[in-house]
């Protein structure tokens, strides 16, 4: 395991955590999460390849609410579905848990439908800041790794004089 996967992995479960003991916050948990989650430290991403499919979950969860607000239907879901399908080809947001995304209105069920897409853009900016965090975790470790290392050869090297003529 590295740090990456444990961090991102504490991440949903404090996420998880704090939506069932939070009676409001219960939108903040969606299981469309994991799936960002993997997304997230199985591929590289720059942090604005990140930022943008943080957008496309806000605003395709925008979208979702809109329509289940306006009228929450089986047709509602179609064009939704239509709708983040096509911005994600549209914006080449590469990733496809943003269709998830857009149907958490759907099934959730929160009085103030308003709070969903601010829940998403909550959850996943708090995705990017703790692969950040790993990232720099890591790099920090492969630093000191390889200090540490450059020490051990050059005490071994030091160790190791060759008095021979």
């Amino acid at each position: 395991m590295n740090v990456k996967t444990l961090m991102i992995c504490a991440y949903i479960m404090l996420i998880y955590w704090i939506s069932l003991h939070v009676s409001h916050l219960d939108t903040l948990f969606f299981p469309t999460l994991g799936a960002f989650g993997f997304l997230f430290i199985t591929r590289s991403f720059r942090f604005a390849e990140l930022g943008k499919i943080t957008l496309g979950a806000f605003i395709t969860s925008t979208i979702g609410t809109t329509l289940v607000y306006i009228y929450p239907s089986a047709v509602s879901v179609f064009v939704n579905v239509l709708i983040a399908i096509w911005l994600i080809k549209k914006f080449q947001w590469n990733a496809p848990p943003i269709v998830a995304v857009s149907l958490i209105p759907f099934f959730s069920e929160t009085p103030q439908l308003w709070t969903i897409p601010i829940s998403v853009t909550v959850v996943m900016l708090g995705l990017m800041l703790t692969l950040f965090l790993a990232m720099q975790i890591e790099s920090k470790g492969n630093v000191l790794l390889s200090m540490f290392s450059k020490k051990k050869l050059r005490a071994e090297a030091s160790d190791s004089v060759d008095i021979s003529m």
